[in-house]
């Protein structure tokens, strides 16, 4: 698990600058406000940290209010944008192949995202998860951009010859959902398709059959020398707890059990509850403080009843809502429902 001020690369991010600059918005002065410096967005090598991209994102919007940024900024983003590992895919012999490769080495494109790849006869799944903490509008924003980018890069990868394709986003429907159907006619696209954030690209054919025109196995084997000399430079180690935290935050209705999220790391139970021990908390204590949280946003927003907010978190009835309600607030949903109205 990365830590929050995990160094990301800059490269992405510099993509933002030049949709910015079509806007008409001054780069300079949002990267002096957010204390990025300007080369970094030129630099191929530079790098950000996660909290970095997370106030960008946040400036951004507040300046642009764009809610397609990151379906554009997606779409910008090659097979070579990912350098070596890039390099590595394009010059594989097959989809399956280069994704991978892709997979294999997601840790130097987006350290702050894990990538798992499965292929078969008939499909190629890759599945996008993070793996860092972050706001959920910087959350929203990077599962929306991997989702575009991950059909980009199929894209580069086969030519004119990209299968249809089926787009499952963790995000709700996003205000503008038609450029979805207008831009991408063979790829059908569902949203809040999980309850944990993830974005998950099938591409449905035998990614084995799709041969790809710039196979090099010299050049695939340079590409892997230097990413396992890459990966080794890439720290690791960090924060379970705050991760799990912003999981739980961002499910819309019910909580992931521990299992669920152990499973979304592919590690056991036992083992997610061995680090966050370590961390000097627990699912239990983490579960019942972000619900906590979420039962107080809905009562004061108003729109549910004590009994619907008790449901959409799960309980089976509102008894018990009030009880695990009354044990942290020391005071009933129902008093706060009222007081914050």
């Amino acid at each position: 698990m990365a830590q929050s001020d995990l160094h990301v690369p800059a490269r992405y991010y510099a993509r933002i600058g030049e949709v910015l600059v079509r806007d008409g918005v001054d780069l300079l002065d949002v990267l002096h406000t957010v204390r990025i410096s300007p080369q970094s967005m030129v630099d191929p090598e530079a790098t950000i940290r996660v909290s970095q991209v997370d106030r960008l994102v946040q400036e951004v919007f507040r300046r642009t209010g764009r809610t397609d940024l990151a379906f554009e900024i997606g779409k910008l983003l090659t097979a070579n944008s990912h350098s070596f590992v890039g390099f590595g895919m394009l010059n594989s012999a097959t989809l399956d192949q280069a994704l991978r490769f892709e997979a294999q080495y997601f840790r130097l494109v987006m350290p702050s995202f894990r990538m798992r790849y499965t292929g078969g006869p008939d499909h190629a799944d890759m599945h996008f998860t993070p793996i860092v903490a972050m706001s959920h509008l910087c959350l929203s924003f990077h599962l929306e951009a991997i989702g575009m980018a991950a059909l980009r890069e199929v894209s580069d990868l086969t030519g004119d010859r990209r299968p249809p394709c089926r787009l499952d986003l963790s995000i709700p429907e996003p205000v503008h959902v038609k450029r979805y159907a207008r831009e991408l006619r063979d790829v059908r696209v569902r949203f809040g398709a999980d309850i944990t954030p993830s974005v998950k690209l099938r591409v449905l054919a035998d990614p084995r059959a799709l041969k790809l025109r710039m196979a090099d196995s010299h050049a695939l084997q340079v590409a892997e020398a230097r990413c396992r000399a890459l990966v080794q430079q890439v720290a690791g180690g960090g924060r379970f707890a705050d991760w799990v935290a912003m999981t739980l935050r961002e499910v819309a209705e019910g909580l992931p059990s521990l299992e669920e999220l152990a499973a979304t790391l592919n590690i056991s139970k036992r083992t997610l509850n061995r680090y966050l021990e370590r961390e000097g908390t627990s699912y239990r204590e983490l579960a019942g403080r972000i619900q906590h949280e979420i039962a107080c946003e809905r009562l004061e927003r108003g729109g549910m009843s004590v009994t619907e907010c008790a449901y959409s978190l799960g309980f089976a009835d509102r008894a018990n809502f009030a009880r695990a309600f009354r044990a942290r607030a020391g005071y009933s949903p129902g008093r706060h429902r009222t007081a914050r109205r």
